[in-house]
């Protein structure tokens, strides 16, 4: 079960980490549309699609890893204060009761709408009706339902957690990730000062033998 957990971790891991590169190219797509638009007054007509594709699809095709790392937002009030155990039986049962219907209805949902949108303009899927550039979008309606079976997948991911925390007493441990600026700056300057104190430590010994 531990090595199931690990597997699908990893797996959306490596998902939200290769789409979270569109923040590069939203990036990129919006700087140039400012300039063109405010330097040399000739806007694009396809950023705002961009800017709403790339967004969605990497909102979309990053839940899995969010849920993977327990950072989705949770109304923690009650929670918190129980027990390990009370807090994997009731995760187990909102799993089964809320978030698999729903992850099922998305999935199933969002495959007729990507169907139905590769099957436009005969065959050659559907284009946006928000500006005259005819951006496709067939692709990023697919992301609906690839999306949906992620969650899926990390959601039986999830529910081995809580039955080993039920066994154990413990949550198992998430993959190590990426950590905010703050806080590795604060870990590189409690190792220094501990560093510096251990050179400290060894100089003193040094001088007493001396």
């Amino acid at each position: 079960m531990d090595r199931f957990i690990f597997l699908v971790d990893s797996f959306t891991a490596w998902v939200g980490k290769a789409f979270a590169w569109m923040i590069l190219l939203l990036a990129v797509g919006v700087a140039y549309e400012v300039f063109v638009r405010y330097v040399l007054r000739d806007p694009t007509s396809w950023a705002f699609d961009l800017s709403y594709l790339m967004y969605g699809s990497l909102f979309m095709m990053g839940g899995a890893y969010t849920l993977a790392r327990d950072s989705h937002v949770r109304g923690d009030v009650i929670y918190r204060l129980w027990k390990p155990k009370t807090q994997a039986t009731v995760e187990l049962v909102v799993y089964f009761l809320f978030f698999f219907p729903g992850i099922l209805a998305l999935v199933f949902a969002g495959a007729d709408y990507a169907l139905e949108s590769w099957s436009y303009n005969y065959g050659r899927g559907e284009v946006s009706i928000n500006s005259p550039a005819g951006v496709p979008i067939s692709q990023f309606k697919t992301v609906l339902p690839v999306a949906g079976a992620l969650l899926f997948l990390q959601g039986l991911a999830q529910v081995c957690r809580c039955i080993v925390c039920i066994k154990t007493g413990e949550w198992p441990a998430h993959l190590d990730d990426v950590e905010e600026m703050e806080v590795a700056l604060l870990q590189d300057k409690e190792d220094a000062e501990a560093a510096k104190e251990g050179r400290e430590a060894r100089r003193m010994t040094a001088e007493d033998r001396g």
